[in-house]
């Protein structure tokens, strides 16, 4: 009975331990956490140019059809450079 005991707290302390934070992240506060305690979040950085357009339509910086003409061109470059061929047993 008392190796099961010593057994079960070994294991309550090897998992505390092992989810407890180190030196570095209590050193250093959460960024998002952060922001969000301001009342505002970090906005992220896009990775393609219509999530570039998007933040900079909802940054105020362009209009809504300064957004809808780029994303046309958009779409008609990617047309473009791989159109779309639709194979000819496709259809029913």
């Amino acid at each position: 009975m008392v190796v099961l005991l010593v057994a079960t707290l070994g294991l309550i302390v090897a998992a505390a331990l092992a989810f407890w934070p180190s030196r570095d992240e209590r050193a250093e506060p959460d960024r998002a956490a952060t922001a969000l305690e301001h009342g505002h979040a970090e906005p992220a950085v896009p990775g393609s140019l219509e999530g570039v357009l998007t933040a900079q339509l909802i940054g105020g910086e362009i209009t809504r059809s300064q957004y809808l003409r780029a994303q046309e061109k958009i779409a008609a470059r990617d047309e473009e450079r791989h159109p779309m061929i639709v194979p000819w047993d496709a259809h029913p």
